[in-house]
């Protein structure tokens, strides 16, 4: 994620998972509001998309960092842990570098964007998530990383 940050030369970054539980075809979807100067960041949203059903814990954990999310950073996220952000260069320049290791990028991309003063358009998007046994590679611990980068994030600079 760095490299690729560091790397930017266009004018929109797309930040998609290599596993394809996000369907490339929506990125017209995803670039509309920004192409429309509606926003300057982007992100998908699964659950105001057709999906195909997660994992019930999947989908509490999912909802209840977002939760903390919104209370820390006085927002109204549907889906903080998606893996559909999209912005303009100008605010990847402003939120990098990135300082939070493995699942801890995620949220610091989340709560720089936030910090920033930026407000977050969400969009619906489809998403056919995989299973344990297919190579889903996340579980409850690693809640707790998300948990400590978010707040991490609000309390320093």
């Amino acid at each position: 994620m760095q490299s690729g940050l560091r790397a930017i030369s266009g004018d929109v970054v797309v930040i998609q998972d290599a596993d394809l539980e996000y369907d490339p075809q929506d990125y017209h979807v995803l670039l509309r509001p920004i192409q429309a100067g509606r926003s300057k960041v982007v992100y998908g949203s699964r659950f105001l998309g057709e999906h195909r059903a997660m994992r019930f814990w999947h989908s509490v954990g999912n909802k209840g960092l977002t939760l903390v999310t919104n209370l820390l950073y006085d927002t109204t996220l549907t889906d903080m842990e998606t893996c559909y952000k999209v912005f303009t260069a100008d605010v990847a320049r402003k939120i990098t570098p990135l300082r939070e290791p493995r699942w801890g990028f995620d949220p610091e991309i989340t709560a720089r964007i936030l910090r920033a003063g930026y407000r977050i358009y969400e969009v619906p998007i489809s998403y056919a998530g995989r299973e344990y046994d297919e190579g889903k590679k996340i579980s409850w611990r690693d809640g707790f990383v998300v948990l400590r980068a978010l707040i991490r994030c609000r309390l320093t600079k």
